[in-house]
């Protein structure tokens, strides 16, 4: 399933289309942008530990001076149109999958979007080796698709140190008219708002407490409860530079529990008319969208998202920008399992793309050896609809009690505080611990 997901997602003979459409001062010599990708995707899912392997074990024909040297001067351009096409290549092979499913919002097309910082990569630049500090190679803003279980477009910057907000500009170029974007309070500005609001495209947008200083213009009333809180609504006006007025609802969340920053009241901004989103339905849309934080989580643990060793920005976002791809097939595989084991989410069984991606490390490998190319290419004419009907087919071969989710309990809160740093280098013997069943003062 993985096989086929893959090529239909990045076929060779695509991605270097995507490549002439693209590039900017970037072009083909010795390596094609199709084999540093698939390269990448391999060290991504997890088959090889780093790119040096990845090759070594492709046979290569080409020095690895120039994959890196490819990969280090990737265009940021390239690497959102490879997750932007890989996706829109793959949405009418899922959606076959995710009929039946109930929306989140009747009547839109939910988008979620959020920003992620890569992590501190090692040291292996010339100017980071007397620095004592991380080191950031960029970060990225992230669009998701939650009832497709897909990341649509990833907006790549080289800059970590740059706002989030300055990315925004770029993917709302894509908003448009049946949309509805669910944002945090990070992405609640004037310009933004008034974005969406051009583009004829709904949101939701946890309201800041600076921007956008909404002005208040209807009387506060209490509307409903929900499973956290009781739910409030009040108009409001938002003004522009240009002194642009637009009325929008503010629905307030006053909850029962207060949230790990120790906020009571959560403030949301909207401009979905209450005939098609209740308050009620604003607050519960709101909270669901953790879900993209659930796909980051997964990246991080199911794929070799986070390289450590690429130091360049632009190859650690290519490594990233191809994590997100695999991340795609992982989900349109787990589209598949659910939809042909219906009875296992009535039953409570939650697929999990962790134990997909073991599944997919642990037999991909040999079956590349054992089932020669030119079978796989015998695929390539398949519709989308006919590629969802075959990995319907082999879905039902799957054992969805292997690949449930093994969620753990909540995490209790304990303050650690400061200790002296004797206390801290302090080390004891675990053995001896639990025989005693207390730690000896002295040792």
């Amino acid at each position: 399933m993985a096989r086929l997901v893959l090529q239909r997602a990045v076929s060779a003979e695509w991605m270097d289309s995507l490549f002439e459409e693209h590039r900017q001062r970037q072009y083909t010599r010795e390596l094609l942008f199709s084999t540093v990708v698939g390269l990448m995707s391999v060290v991504a899912l997890g088959l090889r530990p780093s790119l040096h392997a990845a090759a070594k074990a492709a046979e290569v024909g080409t020095s690895l001076a120039a994959l890196y040297d490819k990969g280090n001067r990737m265009e940021p351009g390239l690497v959102r149109a490879l997750v932007r096409g890989s996706a829109q290549r793959m949405e009418p092979v899922v959606e076959p999958l995710r009929t039946g499913q109930k929306p989140w919002a009747e009547g839109y097309r939910v988008r979620v979007i959020d920003g992620n910082h890569l992590p501190a990569s090692e040291k292996r630049l010339k100017p980071l080796r007397e620095f004592r500090g991380a080191a950031l190679p960029g970060h990225s803003l992230v669009v998701y698709a939650p009832e497709q279980g897909l990341v649509v477009d990833m907006v790549p910057c080289e800059d970590a140190h740059a706002q989030e907000r300055t990315l925004v500009a770029a993917a709302l170029e894509h908003a448009q008219q049946g949309d509805l974007w669910i944002a945090d309070r990070n992405f609640s500005t004037t310009k933004i708002v008034f974005g969406l609001e051009e583009r004829q495209a709904a949101f939701i947008i946890r309201e800041h407490g600076r921007t956008p200083s909404p002005t208040e213009v209807g009387k506060r009333r209490e509307v409903g409860r929900v499973e956290t809180g009781v739910v409030v609504e009040q108009a409001v006006q938002v003004e522009d530079d240009s002194g642009r007025l637009l009325t929008l609802r503010r629905i307030e969340l006053q909850l029962d529990e207060p949230t790990e920053e120790g906020e009571p009241l959560i403030r949301l901004l909207t401009n979905a008319p209450a005939e098609k989103l209740s308050a009620e339905q604003v607050a519960c849309l709101y909270r669901k969208r953790w879900s993209i934080e659930g796909m980051f989580q997964s990246l991080e643990s199911a794929l070799h998202s986070e390289v450590r060793t690429l130091g360049q920005p632009r190859a650690a976002l290519l490594a990233f920008g191809t994590a997100v791809v695999a991340y795609n097939i992982l989900a349109v595989i787990q589209a598949a399992v659910e939809a042909a084991h219906p009875q296992a989410k009535a039953k409570g069984i939650e697929i999990s793309p962790f134990f997909i991606s073991i599944e997919v490390k642990a037999t991909y490998g040999g079956m590349m050896i054992a089932v020669a190319d030119e079978i796989w290419a015998a695929f390539d004419k398949q519709t989308p609809l006919q590629l969802s009907r075959l990995l319907l087919l082999i879905a039902q071969h799957a054992q969805p009690k292997r690949l449930r989710k093994r969620p753990r309990g909540p995490k209790k809160k304990t303050k650690k505080g400061y200790v002296d740093g004797r206390a801290a280098r302090k080390h004891v013997s675990t053995a001896r611990v639990l025989a005693s069943g207390r730690i000896d003062s002295t040792s």
